[in-house]
């Protein structure tokens, strides 16, 4: 489902954040991504989802070379994805539910078919009713779970997730943990940037480490 083959990335600055990069994600696997800070993990999110293009080398999703995907392409690209940043990206400005129905009106979704999904999302993630708050009213591990939900109103087939339970206590982050468990078990392509390996110990998964852009034999 995912391929990289050789693939490399180079920020101006002569700054490679990934080297020789190859490997394969299967369909429906589950991939923790580890390492430390700088090692690379975002900027290979980044590549597989087409927010970044490599510098050198192929990233193949689904069959298709993401690099050579025109711009308007790429956001068809991404239905396949659900995407959950480090930074939440909410906007603050909307309801949660405002938040959650963002990609299917992008996506063209009609009025009753959209909510639909929206409370079925939040009431995955546990924030049924809270769907009319403020997302600035909740904590920071409420704040995650709407992320989720956005990541996962579509449906998506892939979820790229990075460091999804940072700066959250301990049981926010077993949630956070026992939801992406439940996503895999449904046949959800999962792959996780995270450093906290011990608190997704529970998945059963596969690790790939990298260190300095490259991947740990």
């Amino acid at each position: 489902m995912i391929s990289l083959s050789s693939v490399a990335k180079r920020y101006p600055g002569a700054h490679e954040a990934l080297r020789d990069i190859t490997l394969q994600i299967e369909r429906g696997e589950l991939v923790l991504l580890t390492g430390p800070s700088g090692a690379g993990k975002s900027t290979l999110l980044k590549l597989i989802a087409a927010i970044e293009r490599p510098t050198a080398g192929t990233v193949t999703v689904s069959g298709q070379n993401v690099a050579r995907l025109s711009k308007r392409a790429i956001p068809y690209l991404r239905r396949n994805f659900g995407l959950v940043f480090q930074d939440h990206k909410l906007l603050y400005d909307r309801s949660v539910f405002e938040n959650v129905v963002l990609p299917l009106r992008v996506a063209g979704f009609d009025g009753r078919e959209a909510a639909s999904r929206v409370r079925a999302a939040l009431d995955k993630v546990g924030l049924l009713g809270r769907e009319r708050s403020n997302p600035i009213s909740l904590s920071g591990g409420e704040q995650q779970r709407v992320c989720i939900a956005r990541a996962v109103v579509h449906r998506p087939s892939i979820v790229l997730a990075d460091e999804p339970t940072a700066n959250l206590d301990a049981e926010y982050a077993r949630e956070i943990v026992a939801l992406f468990g439940a996503f895999h078990q449904v046949g959800v392509t999962l792959m996780v940037a995270t450093h906290d390996v011990g608190t997704f110990a529970p998945l059963t998964s596969r690790r790939i480490e990298l260190r300095g852009g490259a991947l740990v034999p």
